[in-house]
């Protein structure tokens, strides 16, 4: 690839992703509604089965995304807006912007947990403010399989996320970031 073209490929990718990130800050949901998103998300997390339901009353805190959009080609972005809930009650309120480059293509909505199963992981998470997934806080995937193996012996991480509610369609192999940031609402 020649200079100009790999320049005129940064820049075109730095706007997409201004352009999307910016979109889609001006129409962040309020309270009420990211609320209700968050309702439906978690009965649809508990009905994947009794081991998820073991998992959300079991842990410290869970930080709920429940609409994530992602789409990209060559190029992605994703954003999504939740909460952080203690004893099932939000206290405080998230985002989650990521970018990503590799071969993809595709849109797709997700939901996205992340249960906190210790006050120490709970805490450290809210200590800081803008938080990235792998380089402030280890943490495992786990998906309806290995939740029924979800014990001291089997990860070490204090941290499990799972994606669920998946719509649309994107196909890919990409290197990812992800920062979660405390919003005001």
């Amino acid at each position: 690839m020649k200079n100009s073209s790999r320049r005129e490929f940064i820049i075109a990718s730095s706007v997409g992703l201004a352009c999307t990130t910016i979109g889609t800050t001006a129409n962040a949901a309020s309270r009420s509604r990211i609320d209700s998103r968050i309702k439906l998300a978690m009965r649809e997390l508990a009905n994947l089965g009794t081991n998820f339901s073991k998992l959300i009353n079991s842990s410290a805190g869970i930080l709920m995304m429940p609409k994530i959009r992602s789409g990209g080609m060559m190029f992605g972005t994703s954003y999504g807006e939740g909460a952080l809930l203690i004893g099932q009650a939000p206290v405080e309120y998230y985002s989650v912007a990521a970018a990503s480059f590799g071969m993809q293509v595709g849109w797709q909505k997700y939901s996205s947990a992340m249960f906190f199963t210790s006050e120490n992981s709970l805490a450290r998470f809210r200590r800081n403010d803008g938080w990235t997934l792998g380089a402030d806080l280890g943490y495992t995937m786990i998906d309806q399989g290995e939740v029924i193996d979800i014990d001291s012996n089997t990860y070490s991480d204090d941290v499990y996320g799972v994606i669920f509610g998946q719509e649309g369609l994107h196909f890919g192999v990409t290197l990812e970031g992800s920062k979660y940031s405390r919003i005001t609402r």
